[in-house]
C-alpha cells in the first residue's frame, strides 16, 4: 500500500471518473487503474463499484477512503511543518470561494499574490458556503473564503472586512423615494432572493426576518443564482434585491442613483478566511488575508458603527 495509491483512490471518489481523476493526478489512466487495482488485490476488497455513473466506492471503499484522507492530511501536515520551519511559502492551496465574493473580490488581489509569491499554486473554485465548510473538514480544501463567523468548533477563522449590505431598488418601488431604508419597510413580494444554499439569502433572511411563507408570496418563484441576475430582475422586472458592497464597487452613475442605505448601525456581514482547526500553513493564511486586505476600501476593515448579520 502507498500513499500514491491513496491519492488515486481518493481522487476517483472526488471526481466519479477514472480519466478525471487521473487528469487531475497528472497519471495516464491506465497508470491510475493498475495501482487501483494492486491496492483492492492487496486488501482483498473491492473497493469502487465501477459500474455506476459516476463511479462510487463500495461499502467497505468508503469506508476506506475516509480512512486515507486522513492518512494524507497527516502526510500534509508533515510537509507544512518543515516548510514552517524553512519559512518557505509554497505548494498547491486549494482556496473555496462562495460565488457572492468570488467576482468581486478575488480579481482585484489574485494577480499580486501571484506574483508575489511564485511558489504557490493556488487553486480557486465556487463553492456555497456549505460545500466549503464540508470540504475544509475532509480535506478536499485547504482555505474557505466565505461569510463569517461559521460556528463549527472544527474550524479556524481569520477574519478580513466588513461588508455592508445594500438595498438595490426599482425606481418604480416605493422605497425608490426614500432617503435610508428599514428591514422591516422590505415587502416580502418586491424582494428578489437568491436560491437557497448561498448564505447571503440566509442573511437577508435573518436581516428582515422573512419567514418561508413570506417569502413564498411572489406570484412566480425565481430561483437565481449570482447576483448579476438579481440586478438585472430589478432592471427589468421592478421590485428590490439586496447586494454585498463589493458588488456595488463598479456601479455607473445611473446604478448607484438605485442604491439605498439602511440606517445606522447599517447591516454588514463579515468575510473572512476559514480552515481546518489543523491546517499548519498559518504563514500562508497570513499572506493571503494580508493581500486580500490590501484590496478593499478601507473602511470596510474595521467594524464602526454597524451590526453584523449571520449566517
Amino acid at each position: 500500500m502507498t500513499i500514491t495509491q491513496l491519492e488515486y483512490l481518493v481522487a476517483i471518489t472526488d471526481y466519479g471518473h477514472f480519466g478525471k481523476a487521473a487528469e487531475a493526478c497528472s497519471v495516464t489512466q491506465p497508470s491510475l487503474s493498475m495501482q487501483i487495482q494492486k491496492l483492492e488485490d492487496e486488501l482483498e476488497v473491492q473497493l469502487l463499484d465501477r459500474k455506476k455513473q459516476p463511479t462510487q466506492p463500495t461499502e467497505i471503499g468508503l469506508l476506506i477512503v475516509q480512512q486515507a484522507r486522513q492518512v494524507l492530511q497527516s502526510c500534509e501536515k508533515l510537509k507544512a511543518i518543515v516548510d514552517e520551519r524553512k519559512n518557505e511559502l509554497s505548494g498547491e492551496i486549494r482556496l473555496g470561494v462562495i460565488p457572492t465574493v468570488a467576482p468581486y473580490l478575488v480579481p482585484l488581489f489574485l494577480k499580486n499574490f501571484l506574483d508575489t509569491y511564485k511558489d504557490i499554486r493556488l487553486k480557486i473554485t465556487e463553492q456555497t458556503t456549505e460545500s466549503i465548510i464540508e470540504k475544509l473538514k475532509n480535506g478536499q480544501l485547504d482555505i474557505g473564503l466565505m461569510a463569517t463567523p461559521s460556528q463549527d468548533d472544527l474550524l479556524k477563522e481569520y477574519p478580513l472586512f466588513y461588508e455592508e449590505l445594500l438595498v438595490y431598488v426599482s425606481p418604480a418601488n416605493a422605497l425608490f423615494k426614500k432617503k435610508y431604508a428599514l428591514p422591516e419597510e422590505l415587502d416580502p413580494n418586491e424582494l428578489w432572493l437568491l436560491e437557497e444554499g448561498h448564505c447571503l439569502r440566509s442573511q437577508i433572511e435573518n436581516l428582515c426576518q422573512l419567514t418561508r411563507q413570506a417569502a413564498q408570496l411572489h406570484q412566480f418563484e425565481y430561483k437565481a443564482g449570482s447576483l448579476e441576475t438579481l440586478k438585472k430582475m430589478v432592471n427589468t422586472s421592478g421590485g428590490l434585491t439586496i447586494l454585498p458592497e463589493l458588488a456595488t464597487q463598479d456601479f455607473d452613475e445611473d446604478q448607484v442613483e438605485l442604491i439605498r442605505y439602511f440606517k445606522t448601525p447599517a447591516p454588514v456581514r463579515e468575510i473572512g478566511l476559514v480552515t481546518n482547526r489543523n491546517y499548519l500553513k498559518e504563514k500562508i493564511v497570513a499572506a493571503l488575508s494580508d493581500e486580500i486586505q490590501k484590496v478593499v476600501p478601507p473602511k470596510m476593515l474595521q467594524m464602526q458603527e454597524r451590526s453584523v448579520v449571520t449566517p
